[in-house]
């Protein structure tokens, strides 16, 4: 059983990753729940900072935004929720802090995943497991430790 990701393009901002890739990252993340859904959607800084101020209440873009589906259980649908995620903002992001783009477009797919799935790193015992899941997961596809610090 896979899982079933819809791919929503909603930005016509350069360098996105094809739907392939997205699918690889999230089926990655996702491996130990088989059927499930989610919706991924790219998008400008625009919408992503709009989204960003009105559901956290901060006023800018970000790169990755999770809504996990508020589905009452009995109704047993496999939907996880949607990830937003600001094309831009990853891009930018990945040339300050010089990985390649491919690697940090898989980190933040993987890490709204988790963040679908129930993980946070809102507190430092909550964020070790969290990031130790990243490492491992982004170790199989041969990416770097996205969190070791920079000798510059």
């Amino acid at each position: 059983m896979t899982i079933e990701v819809d791919i929503q393009r909603a930005t016509d901002a350069p360098d996105q990753p094809d739907d392939d890739s997205l699918m690889r990252w999230a089926a990655l993340a996702l491996r130990n729940n088989p059927g499930s859904e989610l919706t991924i959607r790219l998008v400008d800084a625009e919408e992503s900072q709009e989204l960003n101020r009105e559901y956290r209440r901060k006023d800018y873009p970000t790169n990755v935004l999770s809504f996990p589906a508020d589905l009452p259980p009995e109704l047993e649908i496999p939907l996880l929720g949607d990830l937003v995620i600001c094309v831009p903002v990853v891009n930018r992001e990945a040339a300050e802090q010089g990985k390649r783009r491919e690697d940090h477009w898989a980190h933040m797919v993987i890490h709204g995943c988790l963040h679908l799935l129930g993980h946070d790193h809102i507190e430092d015992s909550e964020a070790e497991i969290m990031e130790q899941l990243e490492r491992e997961l982004l170790a199989e596809l041969g990416v770097a430790d996205p969190y070791l610090e920079s000798d510059e």
